[in-house]
Order: C-alpha cells, then structure tokens, then sequence
C-alpha cells in the first residue's frame, strides 16, 4: 500500500508532465489511443466518482454559512468563462466544431484541480471546495442552457440530450462517491490516498484518446486552437481576480476566485463534446486540459506571493519571533 501512496503522489505532483507526454505520443502515433476513446465518458465518470468519494454531506453546509461568497464566485465563474468563450471562438471565426468545443470548456463548471491550486496558491480553499460544489450542482441545467444560447449559431444543440448526459456523468457518480464516503467512510480513508493515481491515469487516457482520434486536425489547428485555449485561461485567471478584488474581497479569497473561474471541468467538456458534437469539437477540451494543469500550477506560484497587508504584518512577526 505504501508503495502505491508514493507512486501515487509522484503523479499526481507530476500530473501535468504526463498529460504532455501522452497527448504528444497520441499526435504523433495515434494508433496508441484510439481504443480509449470510446470509454471517455466512463473515465469521466470515474473522476467525478473519486471526486464524490472525498465529499460529505456536511461539506455542503460550507456553501450556506457564505452564500455571498458562493454567489459572487459561481456568477463569476458562469459568465466569465462562457463570455470569453464566445468572444474568443467569434473573434477568431473557428469551425463550427472547434467554436461549440470552445463554448463547452466556457460553459462547464470549476475543475476537481481548482481546489488543490487553491491551497498552493495560500487562497480560501473552503471557498473554492464551496464554488466546484454549487457549479457542478447546477452543471445539469446552466451549462446545457449556455451551451444553447451561445453556440447554438454554429451547431444545433439538444437541450434535453445534455442535461441527462451531464446528470449520467457527474451527478449520479458524485452522488454514488458521497454516499459509499458516508457507509463505508474507514475504508474510504484508507482508498483516499489512491484516488489521485486513478483519477490521473484516467484524465491522462481522457487526453490520449481526444487527441489519437483527432491528430490530424490538431496538426491542422494546432497552433490556432492552443492560441485561443491559453487566451481563454489566463483572461478567466485575471478577470477572475479583477471582479473578486473590485467587489473588496480579500487577497485570500480574490485568489480562490481567480483560480476557480480560470480552470474548466475539461474533461466534462471533452465527454459531452464526444457524446453529441464529434471529436473535433472534443480538441479544445483535451488541450485545456493540459495547458490549465501547466498554468494552474504557474497561477498558484505566482498568487502564493501576493498577500494583503495584514498576512504580511502577521508574517513579518512570526520572521520576527
């Protein structure tokens, strides 16, 4: 078991570089990956399951003790990222498959990942856990409504056929993970510090199959769709940042903020984009994917060193003492 805890945190410390390495040897030798991609959705389905695994039902009560925290970061987090999205995919006149890929990342709720960036970054962590909440919760309907509203003139968009995917792939396996965390929390425990290796090894095959399916056109639009995933990122990061600080809200929490609206449920996106739009539209997904693990971690260094003036009287003194 122990060995299993160490090779477990030296992927997940190294997440990012695996997620490189995979999705390059999927671009270039697709016939390594393509089986994967018929189990995108099941893959994702086992991360939001993990995910589930590490909640309880009191976590919940975090979202009613600040609901005007809660609130400002998932309004944030909805109309930011799904602006951006649109402004990008219009301003850059994408394919229509490329542009609903876009609109999906824009539209989908915080990543699993946020939270741990969070905490490098020294942000209000319970903030954070609080916004991947309450925006996976109304995931069902928001994104699916979003998604309509703003790609629906470049594709038709089944409304109905959304919501249900959306509920089959990230409601009932969180729901499932709560519940087994609630009956069997000793053997949870004892699962937890596993859960990193399996929910990389799937993101890392979620990535390998979007991209051997789709190496040809990323060798198309490569350099464009990497262009506007990054400018889709970095301005939700800033924004995010913006909106929190011009609202007067402190350091800790304007950083949690920041990190949650810039880093998508990637990997939801891919799985809807697969399930109703093709692989192409999957592409800006799996490269969000590995570029937000990359900047995330860049984010939460750079944020870890900005603090307000009481963190640095309170760190001046403990330097002091």
């Amino acid at each position: 078991m122990k060995t299993l805890e160490a090779i477990s945190n030296f992927i997940s410390k190294y997440m990012a570089a695996f997620v490189i390495i995979v999705a390059a040897i999927a671009l270039f030798m697709p016939w390594t990956f393509t089986w994967s991609a018929k189990y995108v959705t099941y893959l994702l389905g086992i991360v939001m399951f993990g995910m589930g695994m590490t909640l309880r039902f009191e976590d919940f009560k975090l979202v009613f003790k600040r609901p005007k925290d809660v609130f400002i970061g998932a309004l944030a987090q909805f109309t930011i990222m799904p602006a951006l999205a649109w402004v990008l995919a219009t301003l850059f006149q994408l394919p229509p498959e490329l542009a609903v890929g876009v609109i999906l990342v824009g539209t989908c709720p915080g990543g699993t990942s946020s939270n741990v960036m969070t905490y490098l970054a020294r942000g209000d962590v319970a903030l954070s856990v609080s916004m991947t909440m309450t925006t996976t919760i109304l995931a069902p309907i928001v994104t699916p409504i979003l998604s309509w509203w703003l790609a629906g003139a470049w594709i038709d968009i089944s409304l109905q056929a959304m919501m249900i995917s959306i509920i089959q792939v990230v409601v009932v396996p969180i729901a499932l993970g709560i519940i087994i965390n609630k009956f069997f929390g000793d053997f949870v425990r004892k699962a937890i510090k596993l859960l990193p290796l399996i929910s990389v090894i799937a993101i890392v095959l979620i990535v390998g199959g979007v991209v051997s399916v789709s190496a040809q056109k990323i060798m198309e639009t490569g350099l464009l769709i990497m262009a506007v995933v990054i400018l889709h990122n970095m301005l939700g990061y800033a924004l995010g940042f913006a909106i929190a600080k011009a609202l007067k809200m402190d350091m800790a929490k304007s950083k949690a903020i920041s990190i949650e609206v810039g880093m998508q449920n990637s990997g939801l996106a891919t799985s809807l984009a697969m399930m109703h739009f093709g692989a192409v539209a999957a592409i800006p997904g799996a490269i969000f994917s590995v570029w937000h693990n990359i900047s995330g971690s860049l984010a939460a260094n750079y944020l870890a060193g900005k603090m307000d003036k009481e963190e640095k009287a309170v760190a001046n003194k403990l330097v002091e003492n």
